[in-house]
């Protein structure tokens, strides 16, 4: 008796985890590049409590409501071309069952097995099968706005608490070094976690999230200084 090979597949996770990973890394990097500019323009520590704050604010709302408009407009289109699919399976059934045994063909059946596959397939579901395999719509990979709105908020306000913490705890006197150096750890762990759970290369994803902190946070710092001088 043979065994069911059991696999688990990590793309499922792609929807909330793109967000999750996004909205944390937004929260670090603007916060903290934000944290790094002001106090290098020798602003006093409350006034950077204040701007940190502003900005995890702005930002989390920022987020949520790019990702909701983002990916309702993705959800509209995917709707859009269910209800003309439904449309088109109820007025050219043969035509749509052509064209999906067609899809098969191409990809490697023989023409009769190709057809026998579209008619089991449209006999069980048309609309899921013409979804999937036409317009590459698949229910784990499907937009939802909301998802992807409350996690984009919720881990910008998580990342950008870690840095906002250090205005409190850290001494004015080192505050740009110690945020700065704190950011690109709690940016490299983001980086390896995110990589864990999507099952993707953990050091590249760390290099690679580490080092476009480093250089948004420089540039903020730079600015900072220079207008602190001006001023």
């Amino acid at each position: 008796m043979s065994r069911l090979h059991s696999e688990n597949h990590l793309v499922s996770r792609i929807g909330w985890l793109r967000a999750a990973v996004l909205g944390a890394n937004d929260g670090i990097v603007s916060t903290a590049s934000l944290i790094v500019g002001v106090a290098s323009a020798s602003t006093g520590s409350g006034e950077i409590l204040v701007a940190g704050i502003a900005g995890m604010v702005a930002g989390a709302m920022s987020m949520a409501a790019g990702e909701y408009v983002s990916v309702s407009s993705q959800a509209d289109t995917e709707n859009a071309d269910l209800a003309r699919e439904r449309a088109e399976l109820a007025t050219q059934p043969e035509a749509e069952l052509s064209e999906l045994a067609s899809i098969y063909e191409k990809r490697g059946l023989t023409p009769d097995l190709a057809r026998q596959v579209a008619e089991q397939l449209t006999a069980s579901n048309a609309l899921e099968a013409h979804a999937r395999d036409e317009l590459g719509i698949v229910e784990h990979l499907a937009a939802r706005p909301v998802e992807a709105a409350l996690t984009s908020a919720l881990t910008f306000a998580i990342g950008a608490a870690l840095p906002l913490a250090l205005v409190i705890f850290s001494p004015a006197s080192i505050l740009v070094y110690t945020v700065s150096i704190a950011s690109l750890l709690f940016l490299a762990l983001l980086g390896a976690v995110g990589a864990k759970a999507g099952g993707a290369d953990v050091v590249k994803a760390t290099v690679r999230v580490t080092f476009w902190g480093a250089a948004a946070m420089a540039l903020t710092a730079g600015i900072g200084a220079l207008v602190g001088t001006a001023v």
